[in-house]
C-alpha cells in the first residue's frame, strides 16, 4: 500500500524486480500470485473506473503478508459446476504444503518431505474427445528435489472444501478451527538422475495388444506368455541433469522399441539423461498414513533420452497430454511425442525460453458440411523469448510460425496448464469458461495479454479455404489504400478478388470494403455489383453478401436526408435494375440500421417517399392488378418484414407501405370505377393482420429484451419476430414469455399477482402529483406494466394456465442444467401448483416425472439403501448428481410433485379438458406441439402406484432432512420393491392386507426416530438467541402431522407416536407443547408409567445430581420414604434432553399423572409421594 491506497499493478512491480519472483495465475485468469523471498501479494480481478471515466477490469491487491519461507505458489479453481472459489497451494523450503484462500486465510497444511519444493503442478478432468481415450482423474503433484508426491485431486477437493466451510464456520461463532485430518497421498522416490528441476504428470495410460505383446517378447522370448489385461500406468516426466555415470537399471529391458535406433545403445549405457520418463503400476497399495514423514517408494526411471551435457529447465505439458514442450541450457526448445517417447521437433536460439500452449476448437462455420464429428482441435505452442523481446506462436506439430509479436524484454507468459478443479463428466457439460488461457504479463505497463489463436491457422493453405479468404480480403485493403491506382486495374483486381473469396462472410466484408470507397469510380462499382450478381445467383447467398452492402450505397444518404431523393430515384430508373432488386435493396440497409433509423424521425418520411417513386416505376405494381387478390410487389415488403428480427424498424416499414399501397388501391380505383366509393380489398386485410402482428411482436420484443438480474443463467436474449413465432407453434409466445420469467427470478406467486391485474391497467389513475420511488421499484413496476401489456395483447396464448405450465417446464429445464440450485425445481412446482386445470397439471407432471425425475430418485433411494443411511456430500454428487443439500431440497421436490400429481388425477373427472384457443391474427401458426398440448395427450396415472412412490420419497427426505440411519427399500415387502421405479400408467400388484410385524417394526423405529429428530431441533431452535436462528425445513411444525400419517399408511399404531411425541417433548423442557399431544392420546395408563420415569429423572436430577445441593434438599431426602428414595437413587438423569427445568413445569406434570393415572394403579402412591417431594421443594425455593 502507498499512502493508505491500493497501488496499480504496473506502480507495484518493476522490471527487474519481477524477473526474481514467482508469479502465478489461476486458470480463470481472476487471481494472480507474486511472491518473493517471503513475501507474498494476492491480487484478485476487479472492474474498476480509472481517472478518464473508462471502465475496465484490473488486478488489485486483495491481500499481502509474510508466508515465513520462500515458497512456489499454484494457483487452481474449485467448482461443481460453476467457478466458486479460488485456493492457493504454497509450497515452502522447509517441504511443508500449505493450502490458502483468496483472503490469505490458512485452510490446510501437511509436512509431505523434509526437502525444498521445486514445483507444484495439477491435472484437471478432461472431456474425453474420443470413446478410446483413457479418462483422466485430477490430481496434485509436488516435486522435491528427489521425490514425487501426489495427491488425488478428487479426496482433495472435497477436503479443502470442508476446511474452508469449517474455517467460515469457526469466523462466525468466533471458536477455534479444528485441525483437519492429514490428506492422503503418494510418495515416489526419483532415482537414476543427478538433479530434477521439473515434471509433469501425464496422467492414466494403457499399451496397445501390439506393444503388450512386443514388450512381452523382449521380455520373455519365444515362450514369453501374455497377460489377458492391459496394464494401467502412471506417467510422469521428469527433466533435469545427466547422472556422473551411466549404469543398467531392471526396468530398461522395458523400454518400447519407438525410441529412434540412434538412441537405443545410449539408452543401454545410460540409465537416464536430462529428461526422462517414470511410469508406476497403478495397481500398487497406497501407503499406510503415519504420523511422521512417509519414507518413498522407489521409482526408476522407465526410459529416457542421455545427453551429459544438456541440461533440462523446464517441462510444458500440451492439454490433450500427448505433446510436452522443454527448455534447456543450449537455448532450444525440444516438442515431445509423450506416447512414443521421441523429439519431433526442435527450435535454436531461445535461451532462457518461456513456453505455453493454446488449444483451439474449429468453429462451426469452419468446417465443411460433410466433416464428420466432433469438431477438430488443434493445439500451438507459444514460445517468449525473453531476450530478444519475443512473443511467437507455432502450429504443431510441424507447422509453420502462425504469430510473432514484439513485446518487452522484461515480460512473464502465464499459463496455468490445468482448469477448473471438482468438475465431473456430468458438470462440464455446456463447459464454456476460457479456462487454460496462455497470458503475457507486462511490468512495465501493468498489462496482462491474452493469446488468441483463430482455428484455421493449424490448416494447411490448401485446404484452409478461410486462411485463403483472409489473405485476399487483407490484399484487397492494401489496394484500396492506394490513392493513385488506375480505374481499370482496380476494377479487375477487386472483380477477381471478390469471385475468388469463398466465405460469405468474408465476401460481403470485402463488398461494404469496396463500397465504403470514395476512390473508387460508379462505374467500377456497378460492374462489379452486377458481376458479382451473376455469379451468386442461384447460390442461395445473394441476400447475405450483395444485398445490405449495395442497398447502404444506393438508399442510406436518401433516408437520412444527404442525397435528393429525386434525382437518385430517377438515375436508378435509368440504370435497368429492376424495381424488385431496388425494393429488396431499400427494405434490407432500412432493416439492418434499425438502431440509427429510429435515431432519425423524418427518415420514415424517406421512405415513404422512396417506397411510392419505387412503386410507380414500370414493372412494380401491374396496372392489370385484380384489387381481390395479393399483389405480389406489397406482398414482397411484408414478406421482409415479417422475417426481420428488428421489430420496430420492420413495424414502420409496415405502416409507411400500408400508406402507400392504400394510395395505391385508391388511384387505381378511381381509374376502374370512378366511383365514391372506398375501395376494400385483399391487400388492405393483409396489410392490417401483417400490422398488427408486427406491434404484437414489437410489444413481445421489449418485453424480452429487459435485462436479466445479474448471476441468472438462461442465455442470451432472444429475437423474434412473425416468422419465428408462426413456425415456433402455438407454445411458442408463451415459451418466450416463460424464459423470460426465468431470466428475471419472479417468484410464482408475484407472477399470479402480476396476471391477476391483466384489466387493471387500464383502469388504474394516473396520480396527480409526482410521487418519488426507488429504481428498483420503478423497475418492478415497469416491468409488470409491460408484462400485463403482453398478455393483453395475446390473451389466449398467454393464459394464465398455459404461461405456468410454461414456466414449470422452463425452471425444471434449468433445474436439470444446474442441479445444484434446488430452489429451480421448487419454483416448478410452486409454478405448477398455480395451473388451475387438472388435466394440465396431470400431463406436466407426468411428464417431469419421467423426463427429469425418476432417474435421480431412483438413484437417491438406491444409494441410501446401499449405505444404511443419509449419504454423505460426497457420495450423493458420485450418484445423484448434486450435493446432500440439494439432494435434500430434490427429494422434498418430489413429494410436492407426486402429490400434485394425485390431486390431479382425482380431479379430472369433475373438470372438462381445456379447449386450446389462439388468437385470431396469429391462427395460422404451425409448428412442433406446445408443452400443454402434450400435456393434454398424457395418459392416466395408477393412483395406489404414485401414492407408493409419495410415500417412499417422503421417507427418503425424512431420512434426508433429520440424517438418520435406515434403508428404505427395506421397509416394504417384496411386492412393494418391485413396484419401485415402474411406469406410473402401468398396473402393478401392491402390498396388500397386514403386513409382517417386523417390517411394521423397523417402520415404527424409523418413525420414533423422526419424532426424536424433530422435538431436538424444536429445543435447539429455542436455546439459540432469535439473532442466529435459522428457518430450517427440519424445525417446520408439519413434520408431527406427517409422521402420523405416514404411521396410518405403514400400519403403525398412531398412539405409540403419540406418547413417543409427549414424552420426547417432555424430555426437552417443552411441557406446554406435549400438554396439548397429550390431550390425543388414547392409552393413558401407558403414557402415565412413563411419564413417571421421567418426572424421577427429573426429580432425581435436583435432589441428587446438582453440584450444589442444599440443605432444604437434604432434609427432604431424610423425610422421604425409603422406597421412593431408593427408586430416585435408580433413575438416571444423564437420559434427560434438558436437565434444568423449572420446579413449577415438575410440579404441574406430576399433577397431570395424578390426573391420568388411576387409582387402583400399582404406581399411583408413588405418583402421591412425588407430588409431595415436589411441592415441599418447590416451597423452599
Amino acid at each position: 500500500k502507498e499512502n493508505g491506497k491500493n497501488c496499480s499493478l504496473s506502480q507495484m512491480v518493476s522490471a527487474p524486480w519481477l524477473q526474481d519472483c514467482v508469479v502465478s495465475l489461476s486458470p480463470c485468469s481472476d487471481l494472480m500470485v507474486v511472491a518473493k523471498g517471503s513475501k507474498a501479494v494476492f491480487l484478485s480481478a476487479r472492474w474498476q473506473t480509472d481517472d478518464g471515466g473508462r471502465e475496465g477490469m484490473t488486478l488489485a491487491v486483495s491481500w499481502s503478508g509474510t508466508l515465513i519461507l520462500t515458497f512456489s505458489p499454484s494457483v487452481f479453481r474449485s467448482s461443481t459446476g460453476r467457478p466458486d472459489w479460488t485456493c492457493i497451494v504454497v509450497g515452502f523450503s522447509s517441504g511443508y504444503v500449505r493450502f490458502y484462500t483468496e483472503s490469505g486465510v490458512l485452510l490446510l497444511a501437511q509436512l509431505l518431505n523434509e526437502d525444498p519444493v521445486l514445483r507444484l503442478k495439477c491435472r484437471t478432468y478432461e472431456i474425453p474427445r474420443h470413446p478410446g481415450v483413457t479418462e483422466q482423474h485430477e490430481e496434485l503433484s509436488i516435486l522435491y528435489p528427489a521425490a514425487l508426491v501426489t495427491i488425488d485431486g478428487f479426496s482433495l477437493f472435497q477436503s479443502l472444501r470442508a476446511c474452508r466451510n469449517q474455517v467460515a464456520r469457526a469466523a462466525a461463532a468466533g471458536s477455534e478451527v479444528v485441525q483437519p485430518p492429514p490428506l492422503a497421498y503418494k510418495k515416489w522416490g526419483l532415482q537414476d538422475m543427478d538433479a530434477i528441476v521439473d515434471h509433469s504428470s501425464v496422467g492414466i495410460m494403457t499399451l496397445c495388444v501390439f506393444d503388450q505383446m512386443r514388450n512381452a517378447s523382449i521380455l520373455g522370448g519365444f515362450h514369453a506368455s501374455v497377460k489377458g489385461s492391459l496394464p494401467a500406468m502412471s506417467q510422469y516426466i521428469t527433466v533435469g541433469e545427466d547422472p556422473t555415470q551411466g549404469s543398467s537399471q531392471p526396468l530398461l529391458s522395458h523400454v518400447a522399441l519407438a525410441v529412434a535406433s540412434k538412441l537405443t545403445s545410449a539408452l543401454f549405457t545410460a540409465a537416464s539423461g536430462w529428461l526422462g520418463w517414470k511410469k508406476q503400476n497403478e495397481e500398487e497399495p497406497t501407503q499406510k498414513q503415519k504420523p511422521k514423514v512417509e519414507p518413498a517408494t522407489p521409482l526408476a526411471v522407465r526410459f529416457g533420452l542421455p545427453d551429459s551435457r544438456r541440461h533440462g529447465e523446464s517441462i510444458c505439458l500440451s492439454p490433450c497430454n500427448t505433446l510436452a514442450g522443454v527448455t534447456d541450457d543450449f537455448g532450444r526448445v525440444m516438442l515431445l511425442d509423450v506416447g512414443r517417447g521421441i523429439a519431433i521437433r526442435m527450435w535454436k536460439g531461445y535461451r532462457d525460453a518461456q513456453l505455453g500452449w493454446v488449444q483451439v476448437s474449429e468453429g462451426r462455420g469452419e468446417s465443411s458440411p460433410s466433416a464428420p464429428l466432433p469438431r477438430r482441435h488443434a493445439q500451438f505452442l507459444v514460445i517468449y523469448a525473453p531476450r530478444r523481446g519475443i512473443l511467437e506462436v507455432w502450429g504443431t506439430q510441424q507447422g509453420p510460425r502462425v504469430g510473432a509479436f514484439t513485446v518487452g524484454k522484461h515480460c512473464r507468459l502465464l499459463y496455468a496448464g490445468y482448469r477448473l478443479m471438482g468438475v465431473n463428466s456430468v458438470t462440464s457439460q455446456g463447459w464454456q469458461l476460457h479456462t487454460q488461457q496462455v497470458c503475457l504479463f507486462d511490468p512495465a505497463t501493468g498489462a496482462l495479454r491474452t493469446v488468441t489463436v483463430p482455428f484455421h491457422l493449424a490448416l494447411s493453405d490448401k485446404k484452409s479455404e478461410r486462411a485463403k479468404d483472409l489473405h485476399l480480403l487483407k490484399r484487397l485493403t492494401t489496394l484500396l489504400k492506394s490513392r493513385e491506382l488506375e480505374p481499370d486495374y482496380l476494377e479487375s483486381e477487386a472483380q477477381r478478388v471478390l469471385l475468388d473469396i469463398k466465405h460469405p462472410a468474408i465476401k460481403k466484408q470485402a463488398l461494404e470494403s469496396l463500397l465504403a470507397n470514395k476512390n473508387a469510380p460508379v462505374s467500377c462499382l456497378t460492374n462489379i455489383t452486377r458481376l458479382l450478381l451473376a455469379s451468386l445467383r442461384g447460390k442461395g447467398t445473394v441476400h447475405c453478401v450483395v444485398v445490405y452492402p449495395v442497398g447502404s450505397f444506393l438508399f442510406w444518404g436518401c433516408l437520412i436526408g444527404e442525397s435528393p431523393l429525386q434525382k437518385v430515384c430517377d438515375t436508378l430508373q435509368e440504370t435497368g435494375i429492376s424495381p424488385q432488386h431496388l425494393l429488396s435493396l431499400l427494405l434490407s440497409v432500412w432493416l439492418h440500421r434499425e438502431k440509427e433509423v429510429l435515431k432519425k424521425p423524418k427518415a420514415v418520411r424517406h421512405l415513404h417517399t422512396l417506397l411510392t417513386a419505387l412503386s410507380s416505376m414500370k414493372g412494380a405494381v401491374e396496372s392489370s392488378w385484380d384489387m381481390q387478390c395479393v399483389s405480389p410487389w406489397w406482398q414482397q415488403v411484408r414478406s421482409a418484414c415479417v422475417q426481420s428480427h428488428s421489430a420496430a424498424a420492420a413495424l414502420l416499414a409496415a405502416i409507411v407501405a400500408h400508406h402507400a399501397a392504400k394510395d395505391n388501391i385508391t388511384s387505381l380505383a378511381e381509374t376502374k370505377f370512378q366511383s365514391e366509393w372506398e375501395a376494400v380489398s385483399l391487400e388492405l386485410e393483409q396489410w392490417a393482420v401483417c400490422v398488427r402482428q408486427l406491434e404484437d411482436v414489437l410489444a413481445l420484443q421489449t418485453l424480452l429484451c429487459v435485462a436479466p438480474l445479474k448471476g441468472t443463467p438462461g442465455g442470451a436474449t432472444p429475437h423474434c419476430s412473425v416468422k419465428a413465432l408462426l413456425e415456433g407453434g402455438r407454445g411458442g409466445i408463451a415459451d418466450s414469455v416463460a424464459k423470460w420469467v426465468f431470466r428475471q427470478d419472479l417468484a410464482p406467486e408475484r407472477l399470479k399477482d402480476m396476471l391477476q391485474r391483466r384489466g387493471e391497467a387500464q383502469r388504474t389513475e394516473q396520480p396527480s402529483q409526482p410521487v418519488l420511488r426507488e429504481k428498483s421499484q420503478e423497475d418492478a413496476d415497469f416491468n409488470r406494466a409491460l408484462l400485463v401489456s403482453v398478455c393483453q395483447r395475446f390473451p389466449d396464448s398467454l393464459s394464465p394456465d398455459l404461461l405456468f405450465a410454461h414456466c414449470c417446464w422452463e425452471y425444471v429445464v434449468q433445474w436439470n442444467k444446474y442441479p445444484e440450485e434446488g430452489r429451480y425445481l421448487c419454483c416448478a412446482v410452486e409454478h405448477l401448483k398455480l395451473v388451475s386445470s387438472p388435466h394440465i397439471q396431470l400431463g406436466i407432471s407426468s411428464m417431469m416425472w419421467n423426463t427429469f425425475i425418476v432417474k435421480r430418485f431412483s438413484a437417491a433411494a438406491f444409494l441410501m439403501e446401499k449405505v444404511g443411511k443419509a449419504p454423505k456430500d460426497r457420495l450423493c454428487r458420485r450418484d445423484v448428481g448434486m450435493g446432500d443439500g440439494a439432494t435434500t431440497s430434490f427429494l422434498g421436490s418430489c413429494v410436492a410433485l407426486l402429490q400434485i400429481l394425485m390431486e390431479a388425477d382425482s380431479g379430472i373427472e369433475e373438470v372438462t379438458p381445456p379447449e386450446l384457443c389462439v388468437e385470431e391474427v396469429w391462427g395460422g401458426a404451425e409448428g412442433p406441439a406446445s408443452i400443454v398440448e402434450l400435456a393434454l395427450e398424457q395418459r392416466g396415472i395408477h393412483y395406489p402406484l404414485v401414492q407408493h412412490h409419495c410415500l417412499l420419497a417422503t421417507l427418503l427426505h425424512t431420512a434426508m432432512t433429520f440424517n438418520l440411519r435406515v434403508k428404505p427399500l427395506s421397509l416394504f415387502d417384496s411386492k412393494g420393491k418391485s413396484a419401485f421405479f415402474r411406469e406410473l400408467v402401468s398396473i402393478q400388484l401392491m402390498p396388500s392386507g397386514d403386513m409382517d410385524p417386523g417390517l411394521v417394526s423397523l417402520r415404527q423405529e424409523f418413525l420414533l426416530r423422526v419424532l426424536t429428530g424433530w422435538v431436538k431441533t424444536q429445543s435447539e431452535a429455542g436455546m439459540a438467541p432469535a439473532s442466529t436462528r435459522l428457518d430450517l425445513d427440519s424445525g417446520d411444525e408439519k413434520w408431527p402431522s406427517l409422521c402420523l400419517d405416514l404411521g396410518t399408511l405403514l400400519q403403525v399404531n398412531p398412539d405409540i407416536l403419540r406418547r413417543h411425541l409427549v414424552c420426547e417433548l417432555y424430555n426437552h423442557g417443552l411441557d406446554p407443547r406435549a400438554e396439548q399431544v397429550m390431550l390425543e392420546v388414547e392409552d393413558k395408563d401407558v403414557l402415565g408409567s412413563q411419564l413417571l420415569v421421567l418426572t424421577g429423572q427429573r426429580l432425581s436430577y435436583s435432589l441428587l445430581h446438582t453440584q450444589t445441593q442444599t440443605k432444604p434438599a437434604m432434609e427432604l431426602l431424610a423425610r422421604l420414604p425409603p422406597t421412593l428414595c431408593t427408586w430416585l437413587k435408580a433413575m438416571d438423569p444423564s437420559e434427560l434432553g434438558c436437565l434444568s427445568v423449572p420446579l413449577s413445569q415438575t410440579s404441574r406434570l406430576v399433577s397431570r399423572l395424578i390426573e391420568i393415572l388411576p387409582e387402583n394403579h400399582g404406581q399411583y402412591s408413588l405418583a402421591l409421594h412425588l407430588l409431595e417431594a415436589v411441592e415441599v421443594l418447590q416451597g423452599e425455593d
